[in-house]
């Protein structure tokens, strides 16, 4: 699998700070500055992009853990860039390092996992959850 995932290998997303992604809107704060949860997305979208190359038909994945800090507040209107490293491969396991930037600093770094899945058993065994739960 190291092979099919080289480490080193590198994802990016951006994203520019509009009223919707602030702590204001989402809840998470009071002030109009990006919100925790949407640079955690967008490193999780660094990590997605990097891999997608990389996948083999009827294989995704999935996150696993989030471990960051955010570092510094950016404001509305700023172009934020997350980069996400990957470090390890362990099994199905993917280790990254990510990072965020606004262009004037780094906003945030951490680590986030990923899981490897066949996508048709993962649903398979979401719609017996469904099912058992009532839901579908």
């Amino acid at each position: 699998m190291a092979d099919q995932f080289p480490i080193g290998l590198i994802g990016e997303a951006t994203t520019q700070v509009v009223p919707e992604l602030t702590a204001r809107h989402l809840g998470s704060g009071a002030v109009a500055v990006f919100a925790t949860p949407e640079m955690v997305r967008l490193m999780e979208r660094a990590a997605v992009n990097g891999l997608a190359p990389h996948l083999e038909s009827g294989q995704q994945s999935v996150g696993t853990l989030v471990n960051v800090k955010h570092l510094a507040a950016t404001p509305l209107g700023a172009t934020v860039t997350a980069r996400a490293e990957l470090l390890a491969v362990d099994g199905r396991r993917l280790t990254f390092r990510v990072t965020a930037h606004d262009g004037a600093d780094l906003i945030g770094e951490g680590f986030h996992e990923r899981a490897l899945i066949d996508l048709a058993k993962f649903e398979a065994k979401v719609k017996v959850k469904a099912e058992a739960s009532g839901l579908a």
